[in-house]
C-alpha cells in the first residue's frame, strides 16, 4: 500500500474532522505534524480536533505552537482563547482575545492580516499541490504570493525556499533561508535546507555546520543525522 503524502494525510484529517470523526483526524494530522512541524494550520487543525475529542491540554499545546510558528494566526489565537475559558483560566483566556484582536490589525499589509493569512495559507496550499505534480515553477509563483501577502510566515517562506532549490536558484533559496533563520534560529528545517543549500554550492563544512546546529538542539533529528552520514560516507570514499 503506498503511503499517504503529507498533503493528502491533511486532507484526510480535514475530511475526518467534517465527519465528526475526531479519532481518525487525530491521527492523520498527528502522523502531518510530525512530518512537518513547522506547518502552523497542521498545529491549529490538530488542535480543533483534539479540543473537540476533549482533550483540552494536548489542544492547547497545539494551539500555542501554531501561534508561535504564525505569531498573527488570528484562529489559533481564537482557538487557543477558548479553550483557556473552558479550562477557567480566564486571565489567559482574555489575553489571548487581546492577541488576537490585535493581530487583526493590518500594520501594512494590503487586506486586514486575518484575511491575509487565509489567502496566504490557499496559495500555498496551491503550491503544495503543484509541487506535489511535479511543477516547482508553478508552485514557486503560488509561494511568492503566499509570501507576499504575510512574509511572517516563516512556514511559508521556508516552502519558498524549497522551490528555489528545485529550480536551482540557490542563491535567492540562500537569501530567503538566511533571512527565516535570522527571524528563528531554532527552524531546523529552515537549516536543514540552509545547509542544503550549501552543499549544492559545494561547501560541504558549511552545510556540516548547519546540520550539527540542527543536532545541537535535536540531537535525534533524522535528516540531519542522514546528511551528514552521507558527507561522512563521501569524504571516506575520496568523494569529497
Amino acid at each position: 500500500m503506498t503511503a499517504l503524502s503529507t498533503e493528502q494525510l491533511i486532507e484526510r484529517g480535514k475530511e475526518c474532522l467534517a465527519q465528526n470523526d475526531y479519532v481518525g483526524a487525530i491521527a492523520a494530522l498527528r502522523e502531518a505534524a510530525a512530518r512537518e512541524p513547522h506547518y502552523a494550520d497542521v498545529r491549529n487543525l490538530l488542535g480543533v480536533s483534539l479540543s473537540l475529542a476533549g482533550d483540552l491540554e494536548a489542544a492547547l499545546a497545539e494551539f500555542g505552537r501554531a501561534v508561535e510558528l504564525n505569531p498573527g494566526y488570528v484562529e489559533a489565537h481564537l482557538n487557543r482563547a477558548i479553550v483557556l475559558n473552558d479550562l477557567g483560566r480566564f486571565e489567559e483566556a482574555q489575553e489571548a482575545f487581546r492577541r488576537a484582536w490585535e493581530s487583526e490589525d493590518r500594520h501594512g499589509y494590503p487586506f486586514p492580516k486575518s484575511a491575509a493569512a487565509r489567502l496566504a495559507n490557499l496559495h500555498a496550499e496551491l503550491g503544495d499541490l503543484y509541487r506535489e505534480l511535479g511543477d516547482p515553477r508553478a508552485a514557486l509563483e503560488q509561494y511568492r504570493t503566499a509570501t507576499r501577502l504575510r512574509p511572517d510566515f516563516l512556514d511559508l517562506r521556508n516552502k519558498l525556499a524549497r522551490a528555489l532549490i528545485e529550480i536551482g536558484d540557490l542563491s535567492a533559496a540562500r537569501a530567503e533561508l538566511e533571512a527565516v533563520l535570522r527571524r528563528n534560529p531554532d527552524y531546523a528545517d529552515a537549516r536543514i535546507n540552509l545547509g542544503f543549500v550549501y552543499y549544492r554550492q559545494g561547501d560541504a563544512e558549511a552545510a556540516a555546520r548547519e546540520w550539527r546546529l540542527v543536532l545541537q538542539r535535536k540531537p535525534e533529528h533524522p535528516k540531519a543525522r542522514a546528511f551528514l552520514a552521507m558527507l561522512r560516507r563521501q569524504r571516506a570514499e575520496g568523494a569529497l
